[in-house]
């Protein structure tokens, strides 16, 4: 997979819903993730495991996805769960920094080994976005990232306001 590229991979039918990532996770190709998280949810989906054995990385865009997301499984009744497995130190290191693991659990080794193998590839290419809804998905992402952790709010008060601007023109 060259550099820069990413697949996930889903299994929507297992318990919890099963998120393989695989290559680089980054505001190029989070958009298809966060919907994923928005369907499934709205179709009353409420555990999740994000499998990060073969990520190589992620952004700040990717992990306010993730906290999109958890935010959402907090509200829904009865609240749901995510839980982030296999994290290189790295990655493990960026989801501390930003307050995720106070949002999620972390491991799942266990749950994973248990889990159907059987998982379809969601496709970037197949969702159409304007600049504008591009910029509205980043903007919201770390809008999420702050709603998790005041703290964050200096580290992307530039990029808060610079996306702000963007997806209002």
């Amino acid at each position: 997979m060259p550099d820069g590229e990413a697949a996930f991979l889903v299994n929507p039918y297992s318990d919890p819903v099963l998120v393989k990532i695989q290559g680089r996770a980054s505001f190029l190709n989070a958009t298809p993730v966060g919907e994923f998280f928005r369907q499934m949810v709205g179709e009353g989906k409420r555990r999740f495991l994000i499998d990060f054995e073969k990520c190589t990385g992620m952004d700040s865009t990717f992990l306010g996805i993730l906290a999109g997301a958890g935010i959402s499984l907090m509200k829904v009744k009865p609240a749901g769960q995510m839980i982030l497995s296999r994290l290189s130190p790295r990655n493990l290191e960026l989801v501390r920094n930003l307050g995720l693991d106070r949002l999620m659990a972390i491991d799942g080794e266990e749950v994973l080994q248990r889990l159907d193998e059987a998982t379809g590839r969601l496709d970037s290419k197949e969702l159409p976005h304007s600049d504008a809804e591009k910029a509205r998905m980043v903007l919201q992402a770390h809008e999420n990232l702050v709603e998790i952790d005041p703290a964050n709010a200096g580290k992307f008060q530039d990029v808060i306001a610079f996306l702000r601007n963007q997806a209002e023109s």
